[in-house]
């Protein structure tokens, strides 16, 4: 299992995949999306891109950017920014 799962039209994303992702604990993650803290965007791609998706996540200057397919199957992922162990702060 990925930690992805599809959703109608969106994707699921498992709070301990955002967590690790971010550098933060899992228990933390639902509260910083629910706060609008983690921002979250689900692009659809198009041309040779077409049947994969692009799921990203932001908190502060930390980024996790997933590739995935139709089945939430991660084909590629990248953190952009500092990574900090713990705390969101």
């Amino acid at each position: 299992m990925s930690g992805v799962t599809r959703e109608g039209e969106g994707f699921v994303v498992e709070a301990a995949l955002l967590a690790e992702g971010l550098g933060l604990q899992a228990d933390e993650v639902p509260e910083l999306m629910r706060s609008g803290q983690i921002s979250s965007r689900c692009e659809k791609g198009t041309g040779e891109h077409e049947g994969r998706w692009r799921l990203s996540f932001r908190l502060g200057g930390r980024t996790l950017r997933l590739t995935v397919d139709g089945a939430g199957r991660i084909l590629a992922r990248a953190r952009i920014g500092g990574v900090n162990r713990g705390s969101a702060g």
